[in-house]
């Protein structure tokens, strides 16, 4: 769907040219019964192989993009593989699940105020995750997050574009925006982007 982390192994299957069909949705098809007998949670992405099996989960996805189609860069026994596993890890589980206090306050407190208090903290949170992804991209060198390029880009740069739905601003992470607009002039990410119906924001 656009605007969701799906379009991170979008990214991944361009970058490999791996022979994955993309299938866009529009928003609230991910809980219509034709994607829910794919995928029960109801959440994309969700990978199907021809013999029926399911995938789900970005970075699980992710992984096997890297085992089926990467290079030996992407094998979790090197360095590269270990910290791009372990960045996707924090990105998917703490980054990504910290979100929930902004595109669902209601699910967290049921009155105003009580919302109100859970998008503050959200956001209180989020610019920790930010600042400590500022900070690694930066000391990596600033042009990819691991130091090379690696799937942890790709949902890096859905977490960058995320940003300018909330109160805070890119502007106060310049490493992550100079990330951002590198990943926007890549010719995988444009074709990503395209597929799913989206467009730059840089």
């Amino acid at each position: 769907m656009p605007g969701t982390c799906s379009l991170s192994p979008n990214i991944a299957v361009a970058w490999m040219d791996a022979p994955v069909k993309i299938h866009t949705m529009a928003y609230g098809d991910h809980k219509k019964d034709d994607y829910l007998a794919i995928n029960p949670k109801g959440k994309v992405p969700a990978l199907k192989f021809e013999n029926g099996d399911v995938l789900t989960e970005a970075a699980a996805i992710l992984s096997w993009l890297g085992a089926a189609h990467g290079s030996d860069s992407y094998a979790r026994d090197t360095e590269l593989g270990r910290k791009e596993a372990e960045a996707l890890s924090y990105m998917t589980s703490e980054v990504h699940a910290a979100y929930g206090g902004h595109f669902g306050p209601q699910n967290l407190a049921e009155t105003e105020s009580g919302q109100a208090e859970v998008k503050h903290k959200t956001y209180k949170t989020l610019a920790g995750h930010y600042d400590r992804m500022n900070g690694i991209l930066s000391d990596n060198g600033g042009e990819w997050y691991l130091g090379k390029r690696s799937f942890a880009d790709t949902f890096l740069y859905v977490l960058t574009r995320w940003i300018a739905q909330t109160p805070l601003s890119i502007d106060d992470y310049p490493a992550l925006k100079q990330h951002l607009l590198r990943m926007e002039a890549d010719r995988g990410v444009q074709i990503a982007l395209k597929r799913q119906d989206m467009e730059a924001i840089g």
